[in-house]
């Protein structure tokens, strides 16, 4: 018979493992470091329409996913909100394994914007780690489509956006995925064309933005399989862009979309990133006895 006044022992949180745990948690233990975006550009390049810049409205919708967490951000060119003033006070305190992880608002991997973030990280002394870009990540194929369906120029995914607008010669019948970066950026845009694809039923190809032959021939090769309204969708935040790929993509004979902007699917990518990090220190640095919640239950009971 069950002794209905002893209470069953209490487990311990364990970290759950496998592909059902939830991308977004991360070991308590740690605390909650700072997040800092790294916004590519100046400020001035940076802000929309409204006067705010993008990455204010990141932080904004990360901190949807992270409300617990501190998030700042920062550019890596000019004089006007730093990377170097969001680093400040980040010194590590002999605490905690960091103080703060980095973020860059990049879609692929950037050598120029990686050699930014490192001096600025080794002139502040500030005690953080370097996260991965955005990309690649299967989420970016959707965010693109968006963009593109907001502008008319393919249907919209009829799980997010309704359209009711039939086919017309308004329409893209091939896309261009454009990369800022170099090689490593269109590799990773080639995923991304993939996975769009797969959603719009129309040839994608990707190409260098920066690399006016690149874009041509790309654009070639879609005029050479039947593509009379080529589009180029850039695969970039809009900061990193040039300001004069409008006027190349006229003389191509192309339209271009709009570039991917502030968005909440981007937010989420930023807080997998940031957990990312934290996840990996877990392993590296499992918690120590002391760290653990003490245990409760007749079984643990201190001896008299």
């Amino acid at each position: 018979m069950r002794n209905s006044d002893r209470l069953p022992p209490r487990e311990l949180p364990k970290r759950r493992s496998g592909r059902h745990r939830n991308p977004l948690s991360f070991d308590d233990w740690f605390g909650t470091p700072t997040l800092i975006m790294a916004v590519p550009g100046t400020a001035e390049r940076a802000r929309g329409v409204d006067g705010e810049s993008i990455g204010a409205r990141m932080a904004d919708l990360v901190r949807a996913y992270r409300p617990e967490v501190t998030i700042r951000h920062g550019h890596l060119e000019g004089d006007e909100e730093t990377l170097a003033e969001a680093l400040s006070g980040l010194q590590g305190d002999g605490e905690r394994p960091l103080t703060g992880v980095v973020v860059p608002l990049v879609t692929a991997p950037h050598a120029g914007v990686s050699a930014a973030i490192d001096a600025a990280v080794r002139a502040s002394g500030a005690d953080v780690r370097v996260s991965e870009g955005l990309g690649p990540h299967p989420m970016l194929a959707e965010v693109l489509h968006l963009r593109l369906a907001e502008s008319g120029y393919v249907r919209a995914d009829r799980m997010r956006l309704i359209s009711v607008v039939a086919r017309d010669t308004g329409m893209a019948d091939g896309v261009v995925v454009g990369a800022v970066g170099g090689e490593a950026a269109v590799a990773a845009a080639g995923v991304t064309a993939v996975l769009l694809a797969a959603r719009l039923g129309l040839t994608v190809l990707p190409a260098d933005l920066e690399n006016e032959a690149a874009l041509e021939q790309a654009i070639g090769q879609l005029r050479q399989g039947g593509c009379r309204r080529p589009v180029i969708a850039p695969s970039a935040l809009g900061p990193e862009l040039r300001a004069d790929l409008s006027a190349t993509a006229e003389r191509f004979g192309a339209r271009l979309g709009a570039p991917l902007g502030a968005d909440g699917l981007l937010g989420k990518i930023a807080a997998l990133r940031y957990a990312e990090i934290l996840n990996s220190l877990g392993v590296e640095q499992p918690p120590t006895a002391d760290q653990l919640p003490a245990p409760v239950g007749s079984r643990h009971r201190p001896e008299a």
